[in-house]
């Protein structure tokens, strides 16, 4: 069944989104760059990741009042701190993937455990008094504001921090995946995406599909 998101107006989001499929439990998978070949290699059209691409995300989360700063930055700013201080984190295959993407994107992505997630799906600002747990230990991020993806229990994904109740696990099998980008991009979240669909196969041959984004 394919996987449908209603996406809120909102006058810079432009989204991405697809489905993976693996063919084993996550546990039992692995990716890197370098076993993937070419198709890790960035595309040209993407460009360098540049203070404009930066700003314009920020601008992104800044549009419902979100203030994207410190330990509440893009992921994207993050993943680029990491790689020039040597600390880029290896986490599984889905999320490396998504990683490597958003690093050389200059995107947010989120990455959802599609079983536990519990439809209806919606992306839309989160309203005032938004918060959720976002790690292990139980820490909360304040989501007024923020862009999320959000199921029937709230934010599942943010361009900031995904919620630790969806996260990916050694029994994974199915993920949706979101590209945050802006319109003040043009081309880039298009670009990134396709890049990054066409990865989902060389996850040992992991089937990529369709999501349905609708008006809502």
């Amino acid at each position: 069944m394919t996987v449908a998101i209603a996406v809120a107006p909102h006058p810079l989001l432009e989204v991405g989104a697809f489905v993976t499929r693996l063919p084993a439990p996550l546990g039992e998978l692995s990716w890197s760059a370098a076993e993937a070949g070419g198709a890790a290699t960035p595309p040209p059209a993407l460009g360098p990741v540049t203070d404009p691409v930066r700003a314009a995300v920020r601008a992104l989360l800044r549009h419902g009042g979100y203030k994207p700063s410190g330990r509440g930055k893009p992921a994207s700013e993050y993943l680029a701190q990491a790689a020039t201080e040597g600390r880029f984190p290896a986490v599984n295959a889905v999320v490396d993937v998504c990683n490597h993407v958003s690093l050389h994107a200059g995107l947010p992505v989120s990455v959802v455990d599609l079983d536990l997630a519990t439809p209806p799906f919606r992306i839309a600002v989160c309203a005032p008094g938004t918060s959720y747990v976002f790690n292990p230990s139980g820490q909360v991020i304040d989501a007024s504001g923020l862009c999320a993806l959000l199921d029937a229990a709230g934010p599942a994904g943010t361009p900031v921090k995904d919620a630790q109740r969806t996260k990916t696990h050694a029994a994974t099998r199915a993920v949706v995946s979101i590209v945050w980008g802006s319109r003040d991009l043009p081309d880039r979240t298009a670009v990134a995406t396709r890049w990054y669909r066409a990865l989902g196969p060389t996850i040992a041959g992991a089937v990529v599909e369709d999501v349905a984004l609708t008006p809502g």
